[in-house]
């Protein structure tokens, strides 16, 4: 029986540590040096490591959602007999090219006689551009004119239209002839072009998702002449180029804004 206990004391550091080891958490198992009394070198009791699963935080899934995905680049010629990306990007280059055409027209610091030709008039006969109805041109720094003698029936129609023009423009009418005062380049008037601007970007936005809209439409009735893979790619080079026109758009949106308001 002594004999017994004498054992049990020298076995019990060793059993203590080891199941101590056991039910810790296994990232904190770590060699353990337990000192036996008839040993002066220590023992190393080495536990084997249990394989964990590693679990991606919200933060690093938020990473990956943020990073650019794969670019599509067909070649147009191949699929051609499907749909014509050449003119589906041509008319996104010229929802882009109206968009500058009309910035540097109608969203100018200076008011420009050139400002005014295409303000669109409403009359009875139809829609027309005012530098179609009416001779536009330059009286001074701080005035321009509109002779609508050629058309004097449509010189109220066409008040109407530069007023709301949305160019802050407030017009005059002696006889036939439209008196159009340039406004003071104020602050306000600053910010007024520049909420000018970002409406006619929006609108542009609008015509672009039209030409989208249309392509992806027109590809839907040609899914027959190609495999669902092809057709997905075409799908996604049509939303590229769609996204980088965005791009542009807004490019050039926060240009005229800086220029506006300095």
């Amino acid at each position: 029986m002594a004999l017994g206990l004498k054992c049990f004391r020298l076995v019990r550091p060793a059993f203590s540590s080891s199941l101590a080891a056991l039910t810790r958490p296994v990232s904190e198992v770590r060699l353990k040096t337990v000192s036996g009394k008839q040993n002066d070198h220590g023992q190393c009791m080495a536990h084997p490591a249990v394989p964990s699963r590693h679990f991606a935080t919200k933060k690093a899934k938020a990473k990956g959602k943020g990073q650019s995905q794969t670019r599509v680049n067909l070649n147009t010629a191949l699929v051609e007999d499907i749909i014509r990306l050449e003119e589906v990007e041509e008319e996104m280059k010229s929802v882009l090219e109206a968009l500058k055409d009309n910035f540097t027209k109608t969203v100018n610091i200076r008011t420009a006689p050139g400002s005014l030709d295409h303000i669109t008039v409403v009359t009875a006969d139809g829609n027309f551009a005012l530098n179609q109805i009416g001779q536009i041109s330059m009286k001074s720094p701080q005035l321009i004119l509109v002779n609508m003698a050629s058309f004097p029936e449509c010189t109220a129609a066409a008040i109407k239209a530069i007023r709301e023009s949305g160019m802050n423009l407030n017009p005059e009418m002696e006889g036939t002839l439209i008196r159009v005062p340039i406004p003071k380049v104020t602050r306000e008037h600053r910010e007024m072009l520049a909420k000018l601007a970002k409406q006619n970007t929006n609108k542009a936005k609008d015509s672009l998702r039209k030409v989208r809209s249309n392509a992806l439409n027109k590809l839907k009735k040609s899914k027959d002449k190609a495999s669902e893979d092809t057709i997905r790619l075409i799908e996604k080079q049509i939303s590229q180029m769609a996204d980088d026109t965005v791009a542009e758009l807004d490019r050039h949106l926060a240009v005229k804004t800086k220029e506006l308001l300095g």
